[in-house]
């Protein structure tokens, strides 16, 4: 059976080929606000941490790999959990998952906001990220439940991709005003009455889904799935960090392996975890590859803007988190405006556009002086970068799921889910290392004979580890530490530029025969 499906059948805005179903009224848009509040969470909690890294740094003091880990882990367990949850749901209901992954959601979150120590925090982070996994999948399938028209679901996926995204721009925001009056902790700690809000209302507002047919859940190839991504991920990082070595070897060597088993095994399944069948689709395979590349080069990028603003420019987090506040604007237009966009001209020529635009934003913060601080080209160029997240945010999800046949967009929208993740976790683990490592070959050039061990391990180390001994640094050091830092985010800029823009080409020759949303009806 072929599941070739163009997105515009999702989306079609011909009323002669929508099925009589009747319109949501007063109660599912509620229950969308509902639904709005977890998926923005989730987006606050992959970049809230961005202005807290400082301030974290200084009191549980990780390494540059701890710190990554911290970074990472949430992403990770997150892009290794949403298949399997996706199909959970299916079998224990999906509002019940729901209220059951945001409580431990916030349960875990309170754990995080107090960890005396880093190793305890990536250990909370991952439990995050398994807890995440619930929630995500879960959103989207309870709007396809709720939203029977469909014009009117195609609206509130809109809405949906647009809160997560919004998620993702407003966490340095909202983790600067936190951060001001309050110590690190508080940044995990607003996910506790948000959490308090949805169990309350989602009992009177989200209706139940559980699928009676469904087969039971495969635990082998949960394990399988989790063999494939996470050695896999794992072996990019120490690749990324240290080069070619046998502990890499072997991680990606696992991940090969288990991913080849996991295909195995859901060929042999009639009702397998992930269904291969989707990938027949040219749409959903090239949609979802635009995702996991655009959201790592977007990703990477924002770790280092922000680091920039604390670390070279000097701001506190409050002043840093409003000056990422023009790019949080410029995603939010993209999403809004990029589907009504896609009415007139093609999918794959919007994304392109906003791609290159992108493009040209990673060349302003390529172009970014290591003389003297130039917050205002950093912050336009960052606008840039996320005019074009917001644009794939918009339209990828609804690409991916409109590929799909109606039955199996359950499936559909996990894939599409978890390589947004993966894509995150992959841009801070790239980018970030590419930048360190340069940062550390720079330092390394101009650190003077008879300097302390410490402060020299402090200067090697990272920007972050040497703001903490700051006090102590000899005259000169800190401003050639702060230029390496620049130079390194020039280089990380540099790369992601010219992936976006080989991006934006792939999304044009792939996505070319995806006609505008409405085409085919009045």
């Amino acid at each position: 059976m072929s599941y070739q499906c163009d997105v515009h059948t999702l989306l079609s805005t011909d009323t002669g080929s929508e099925r009589p179903y009747n319109k949501a009224g007063i109660k599912e848009w509620a229950g969308l606000a509902v639904l709005a509040l977890p998926t923005m969470l989730l987006g606050l909690d992959v970049t809230i941490l961005y202005l807290a890294l400082p301030a974290l740094a200084v009191e549980l003091q990780p390494s540059s790999t701890q710190a990554l880990w911290i970074m990472d882990a949430y992403g990770f367990m997150i892009a290794g959990f949403l298949i399997t949850m996706g199909t959970l749901g299916d079998r224990i209901g999906r509002r019940r998952l729901l209220m059951i992954g945001a409580f431990a959601f916030a349960v875990a979150s309170v754990f995080a906001a107090y960890a005396p120590n880093a190793e305890l925090l990536i250990v909370a982070r991952a439990a995050l990220g398994i807890a995440g996994a619930t929630l995500m999948p879960s959103t989207l399938a309870l709007i396809s439940n709720m939203f029977l028209n469909l014009r009117q679901r195609a609206l509130a996926i809109g809405i949906w991709a647009t809160m997560f995204a919004l998620g993702m721009a407003l966490g340095p925001v909202v983790g600067g005003l936190l951060l001001e009056p309050f110590w690190w902790g508080a940044a995990f700690l607003i996910a506790v009455p948000i959490v308090i809000i949805l169990l309350l209302a989602a009992p009177l507002l989200l209706p139940e889904y559980r699928n009676l047919h469904a087969g039971r859940l495969d635990l082998l190839s949960v394990l399988l799935l989790l063999v494939a991504i996470l050695p896999s991920i794992y072996g990019i990082k120490e690749f990324s960090k240290s080069g070619v070595s046998s502990l890499v070897l072997v991680a990606l060597a696992a991940g090969i392996v288990g991913t080849f088993l996991f295909v195995h095994r859901q060929q042999q399944l009639h009702d397998p975890l992930l269904d291969l069948k989707l990938f027949a689709s040219k749409t959903f395979t090239a949609a979802l590859i635009i995702l996991l590349v655009g959201l790592i080069g977007v990703a990477g990028m924002m770790l280092l803007v922000t680091q920039y603003l604390q670390l070279v420019a000097g701001y506190s987090p409050l002043v840093a988190g409003l000056w990422m506040g023009p790019p949080a604007l410029m995603m939010v237009l993209a999403g809004i405006l990029a589907p009504l966009l896609a009415r007139r001209i093609r999918p794959a020529f919007v994304i392109a556009i906003a791609l290159v635009l992108s493009s040209i934003g990673c060349g302003l913060l390529a172009q970014t002086h290591t003389q003297a601080v130039q917050v205002a080209q950093v912050v336009v160029g960052f606008s840039l970068v996320y005019l074009g997240l917001g644009t794939i945010a918009a339209l990828g999800t609804d690409l991916v799921v409109g590929a799909a046949p109606r039955e199996k967009a359950g499936s559909a929208s996990a894939m599409s889910e978890m390589v947004q993740e993966l894509g995150v976790a992959l841009g801070v683990a790239l980018l970030g290392s590419l930048a360190t490592l340069l940062y550390r070959v720079q330092i390394a050039n101009v650190v003077p004979d008879g300097v302390s061990l410490e402060i020299s391990s402090a200067l090697g180390e990272s920007l972050w580890a040497t703001m903490v001994i700051a006090e102590r640094i000899p005259p000169g050091l800190l401003e050639q530490a702060q230029s390496a830092f620049t130079q390194g985010m020039n280089m990380a800029a540099t790369v992601s530029g010219v992936v976006i823009l080989a991006l934006a080409v792939t999304s044009v020759v792939a996505l070319r025969h995806v006609k505008s949303i409405g085409a085919d009806g009045g």
